[in-house]
């Protein structure tokens, strides 16, 4: 069974919206490789249709202009793009298809095929679903020491409770950490 890993960045008090107005005055190189390891080591990249606009809309150009992130930008467009929307999609950026059907179901089908870890960063209402299914692996949180104050968090005030257990955390030099949770009732088995 294919493991999905989810990342996202998220501030102390919780708030995972709109990081790109909050989190590149904490980017350095630790974080940097993170993010890319977490992403490198998927062959698949799942993201609801928010997270592929974004990206679709920055990392081809960024593969044209080449510098610096051009290799990672040509990674991520090498590989395979599966986008969660409800609305009937058309693709413009390379191995880019559609979630077909209901999501848990679709996701499940997907964990099944043949292939290497599936990798999400954002979607965070997908990722709120898949977490709540008990569908990911591995949550990737890139803590940034800072308090929004306020900004839709990463679980609102309705959800029902989700165990986690503790994998690995790491402080990085800027004051980003790196926690990483799996489902808690994969220890218990």
């Amino acid at each position: 069974m294919r493991k999905i890993t989810a990342g996202l960045f998220i501030s102390a008090d919780g708030v995972v919206e709109s990081p790109e107005q909050w989190h590149f005055k904490y980017f350095d190189a630790e974080l940097g490789a993170a993010v890319g390891a977490l992403l490198g080591a998927s062959d698949t990249v799942l993201m609801g249709r928010t997270t592929y606009d974004v990206f679709a809309g920055t990392w081809p150009a960024v593969e044209e202009a080449g510098g610096d992130e051009a290799e990672m930008a040509k990674a991520i467009g090498d590989t395979r793009k599966i986008v969660v929307s409800h609305q009937d999609l058309s693709f413009t950026w390379r191995n880019s298809e559609q979630l077909k059907g209901e999501l848990i179901e679709g996701v499940r089908a997907l964990k099944q095929e043949e292939g290497g870890p599936i990798g999400m960063s954002g979607s965070v209402s997908v990722v709120r679903r898949l977490l709540a299914a008990g569908l990911i692996d591995e949550l990737h949180l890139f803590i940034h020491p800072v308090a929004r104050g306020n900004g839709m968090r990463l679980f609102d005030e309705s959800a029902d409770p989700i165990e986690l257990k503790l994998l690995s955390s790491t402080a990085f030099a800027g004051g980003t950490m790196h926690v990483v949770y799996g489902p808690a009732s994969a220890a218990a088995e």
